[in-house]
């Protein structure tokens, strides 16, 4: 695995994720990785391989994506995605979307088109016009979520910010992918934070903030608190600075010095992988460069 010529990292969200759930999480991360590294070690593209990466990470109720989402404040699943290619710098993302399973496969199909963001009843109707499964959405919602809601409806006030430093949150799912052509891809998909205001977007879907891939400098998903990540335009700020050796720790004290709470990965322009967060754990996987090695977390 040495001598491979493309490059992965995947994660499952980064907070203060509590010892009961860190294998599902390690475990969650590590069958998407392999997914995706069999699509890239069969010469897939790069594209290919975020995109089904983040669909494992979406099935998987273990995280904060697709199925097992959180609930936002009518008791209803809303879900936010983002996908783009750096080898054009196109992009597709869907927003505040329901009733769809994974929402990083409407999200491929919108950067397929004309388009760049849908968003509520236009993104299902898009995704049925690419024959793409919808349906009301309960099957998105797992008991585990139903209660959380229930218990956070019973408070006066409910503020994002609180949940990535509790063991309330669950974490925000992405890929980043360099293939063999030596083109990158970075993806996000995110069920948002809980008891969240219908219609509330946060840095997922928004390029440059949930995710941002250049095949010239890199790639980068984030995850956190949205609304500070896009102050920052974190994905962004990271890919930029990737031919720093410590880019990813520069990209995450800067979303510090706003209050900001998440973590990202990063590969830089010869797709050398990092990780960095400011959070108690991050879910990730990725294989060493020089070992061959995998390296997971948390």
């Amino acid at each position: 695995m040495k001598d491979k010529n493309f490059s992965l990292i995947v994660h499952g969200g980064a907070w203060d994720m509590p010892d009961e759930v860190v294998n599902a999480h390690n475990r969650g991360c590590k069958n998407a990785f392999f997914v995706a590294e069999k699509i890239l070690s069969e010469g897939g593209s790069s594209l290919n391989a975020v995109e089904n990466a983040v669909a494992v990470l979406e099935d998987d109720p273990t995280f904060d994506a697709g199925r097992g989402s959180h609930l936002n404040e009518d008791g209803f699943v809303q879900l936010d995605a983002g996908i783009m290619d750096g080898k054009d710098r196109s992009f597709g993302s869907v927003a505040a979307l329901e009733g769809v399973r994974n929402p990083i496969i409407l999200a491929r199909r919108v950067q397929e088109s004309e388009h760049i963001l849908l968003v509520g009843d236009g993104a299902k109707r898009f995704a049925t016009l690419n024959h793409i499964d919808t349906d009301n959405g309960e099957w998105l919602i797992v008991d585990r979520e139903r209660e959380l809601w229930k218990s956070l409806s019973q408070k006066e006030k409910v503020l994002a910010s609180e949940f990535f430093l509790t063991p309330h949150a669950k974490g925000t799912v992405g890929a980043v992918a360099k293939d063999k052509d030596g083109n990158f891809a970075a993806a996000t998909s995110t069920g948002g934070t809980p008891f969240k205001p219908v219609g509330r977007v946060g840095d997922s879907p928004i390029c440059g903030s949930g995710f941002f891939a250049d095949n010239s400098m890199g790639a980068c998903s984030t995850t956190g608190w949205g609304e500070a990540i896009a102050k920052i335009l974190l994905a962004y700020f990271a890919v930029i600075s990737s031919d720093k050796t410590n880019a990813a720790e520069l990209a995450i004290n800067k979303l510090h010095s706003v209050g900001g709470a998440g973590g990202l990965i990063l590969l830089n322009g010869k797709g050398i992988p990092s990780i960095h967060y400011n959070t108690r754990r991050m879910a990730y996987c990725y294989r060493d460069p020089i070992s061959g090695e995998i390296v997971s977390g948390p």
